[in-house]
Formats: structure tokens, sequence, C-alpha cells
């Protein structure tokens, strides 16, 4: 999946916010896809869930990066 829906000004976020709101963005489309364009209320808790693990794998690859201001 492309990243282009994601151009232009990020809104002044911070480059974790903006990899925080393209990596929500992504799982949300692939769960659409996978939904046929359309999430039910039941389906939520494991949207959410999916979405939580999206945001735990990006949040681990940004924290895991080399630094040059931790020593």
């Amino acid at each position: 999946m492309s990243d282009a829906y994601v151009v232009g000004d990020p809104d002044g976020l911070s480059p974790l916010l903006v990899a925080l709101r393209d990596a929500v963005a992504r799982e949300l489309h692939a769960q659409l896809a996978l939904r046929g364009e359309r999430i039910e209320l039941a389906d939520l808790p494991e949207v959410s869930y999916q979405v939580t693990l999206r945001v735990d794998e990006t949040l681990r690859s940004i924290l895991s990066r080399p630094h040059p201001h931790r020593m």
C-alpha cells in the first residue's frame, strides 16, 4: 500500500505523531479493505486491537533506532 494519501503539511505534528498517525491510517485502511469498506460495531474491539499492534510496532521501531542525543 502506498503512503500517497498522506501528503502535504503535517499540521505541525512532531515526527513521532506523524509516524503514529500514518500507522493508524495504514491499519484502518487495511481493516476496511478486509471488511468490505465497512467496520461493524461488533468488529471495533478487533479493529482497535489491530491498530494498537500497529502503533506498538511503530513505537518499537522508532525507539530502537540509534539517536544521536541518547548516551
